[in-house]
């Protein structure tokens, strides 16, 4: 938890620049708004345990960033570690194992952090200038580390993480089938049902052809 991290509180005034300066780049991308506007309500903990740092990112219904630096409620998804693995996982040839497997803790749904990660990679996003002039240098370039490491992947690396999520949350609960799973069971139903209305029009159209024969004997 916060408090027992003892994490100072950030600058609101500085979040506040560095938010309005990512708005700006949302609203050239309405459809990464729409993305965010989807996970409204729902927030994501970034926490930095060396040095102690804690960034709450949520969005409202119009899709627009909110940077928080306290949130007393409860949070959507958790993502603890250090500074430095926040920026092992950046530098990571393969960063969707680095986060499974290496030293950051990811607790709560998934969900949240994956479209995050889509929408800013996407968007390729500066988090450095807006946090440096908003919270100082030293500061500043830290949560920015902190927040390239969480969403600074290609579009490949995003899809490979979500697809290793899912089925680690599926052997780690064994709730329900991950999603990748379900989307190919969809498919082979789909599939199968193609293959079983053509066979049927094969059918009708042999009948009709035993039929003509039969009249013609």
């Amino acid at each position: 938890m916060i408090e027992e991290l003892r994490m100072p509180t950030l600058h609101t005034a500085g979040l506040a620049a560095a938010e309005s300066a990512v708005n700006a780049a949302l609203r050239l991308s309405p459809h990464s708004k729409q993305a965010l506007a989807a996970i409204s309500e729902r927030v994501l903990a970034v926490e930095c345990t060396a040095p102690a740092i804690a960034l709450y990112l949520a969005a409202d219904s119009s899709g627009d960033l909110l940077m928080r630096g306290v949130h007393e409620a409860e949070v959507t998804t958790r993502v603890r570690g250090t500074l430095e693995d926040f920026m092992a996982l950046a530098q990571a040839e393969d960063p969707a194992a680095e986060l499974i497997n290496g030293a950051i803790q990811v607790e709560g749904e998934t969900a949240t952090l994956l479209s995050m990660q889509k929408v800013f990679a996407e968007l390729d996003i500066d988090w450095e200038a807006p946090l440096v002039d908003g919270l100082g240098d030293v500061v500043g370039h830290q949560l920015a580390e902190l927040l390239r490491g969480l969403f600074s992947w290609s579009q490949q690396v995003s899809s490979s993480l979500r697809r290793q999520l899912n089925e680690f949350a599926h052997e780690e609960a064994r709730l329900a089938p991950p999603a990748i799973a379900l989307e190919e069971f969809y498919e082979d139903v789909a599939s199968l049902q193609d293959q079983c209305d053509r066979l049927e029009q094969r059918l009708v159209g042999a009948r009709r052809r035993a039929e003509k024969l039969l009249l013609e004997r």
